[in-house]
């Protein structure tokens, strides 16, 4: 069952391509921004590394400023698709945890090139459903399924939320749990 079990001290956040021009054109993109906020507050406050890539910045713009990365968040400009440059895959390494939460688009091609590419490094891959997106639903429940086939485990904001927390009746349960209702 530990492919299925998320520890604050084995994850890290990866945000794929939360870009000024990728966002208006995905139905869900405020969506995804808004979940991505809720799991960078988590992350900030139990201490997971955060990681952002920017596919081609110059073109599409940087990540776009309601995402509450924060100074604290490894930022990685990239040209390929898949977020696993040398960079990003040397700081992963670095930082000796072996469960990745993503979120990020288009979940058909930068997140699902990254979840295969991390997947095959070796790494347990949980995508959060809710917080990933294509500009169309087909591509975005194609990627969603060849991810889960691929050994992703194809989760939810929520999910992630109790399983990092593991018990309520706590101060810092009752304040991160603002975020969700």
């Amino acid at each position: 069952m530990d492919k299925f079990t998320l520890t604050s001290p084995e994850a890290v956040l990866m945000i794929i391509d939360i870009q000024e021009r990728l966002v208006p054109p995905m139905k869900y993109g405020g969506q995804v921004i808004k979940k991505t906020n809720i799991l960078l507050s988590i992350a900030g406050d139990l201490g997971i590394p955060v990681m952002v890539t920017e596919q081609y910045p110059r073109g599409l713009g940087k990540t776009v400023p309601e995402l509450a990365a924060g100074p604290e968040a490894a930022t990685f400009e990239k040209v390929t698709f898949s977020g696993c440059t040398g960079d990003v895959t040397s700081k992963l390494s670095g930082l000796g945890r072996k469960k990745i939460i993503v979120t990020g688009m288009e979940t058909h091609v930068c997140v699902f090139q990254t979840v295969r590419d991390l997947l095959a490094l070796g790494y347990q891959v949980f995508v959060v459903g809710d917080a990933v997106c294509s500009r169309t639903k087909e591509n975005y429940r194609n990627a969603i399924s060849l991810m889960s086939q691929m050994g992703a485990v194809i989760t939810n904001t929520e999910t992630v939320f109790f399983d990092l927390m593991k018990k309520a009746a706590t101060p810092q349960f009752r304040k991160l749990s603002e975020l969700i209702k």
